[in-house]
């Protein structure tokens, strides 16, 4: 949904049971289109996240929602709305922060991985000294030539104990 230059995002993806906030900074071009989080093929999201449980990748947004609920796992971003260039992160504009205190609230989150530098700069704006654990982690986004999934892998594994 977009409203002259303003972009706005998506609603957060949680319930009373998810453990684990993910945060993104905001949607891509490609997830705007389809309407739902890391929207671009070549964005690593769901193959590390589905991989990580050692599922298939659901091909619907439904399927993608229910995957979340099954394991747990809260999904935002950290910008709700903003002025933005295509996808970059570096053209976000007079962006409104998402209010964490919706999920957080009430959902028993054990840990936020922020998922990229906005993301994490944002988080630490108006988030530093939450008491929940949180971690940077690297941004799956295909722009990234630094992502290492070993590194979301480790971060899940203190929630999850799969890996």
């Amino acid at each position: 949904m977009e409203t002259d230059n303003r972009k706005i995002g998506f609603a957060p993806v949680f319930d009373k049971e998810s453990r684990v906030l993910i945060l993104g900074s905001f949607p891509s071009v490609k997830s705007r289109e389809i309407d739902f989080y890391y929207g671009h093929k070549q964005n690593r999201f769901w193959r590390m996240l589905c991989g990580y449980f050692k599922e298939s990748i659901p091909d619907t947004i439904e399927g993608k929602k229910d995957f979340l609920r099954r394991r747990k796992i809260a999904l935002w971003d950290m910008v709700v709305s903003c002025e933005i260039i295509g996808s970059a992160d570096a053209s976000v504009k007079n962006a409104v922060k998402a209010d964490l205190s919706e999920v957080i609230n009430n959902a028993p989150i054990e840990k936020i991985l922020l998922n990229g530098a906005l993301s994490y700069q944002l988080f630490m704006e108006d988030y530093a000294n939450l008491t929940i654990s949180y971690a940077k982690m690297p941004s799956t986004s295909p722009a990234n030539p630094r992502y290492n999934e070993e590194i979301w892998r480790r971060a899940l594994d203190e929630v999850f104990g799969l890996y």
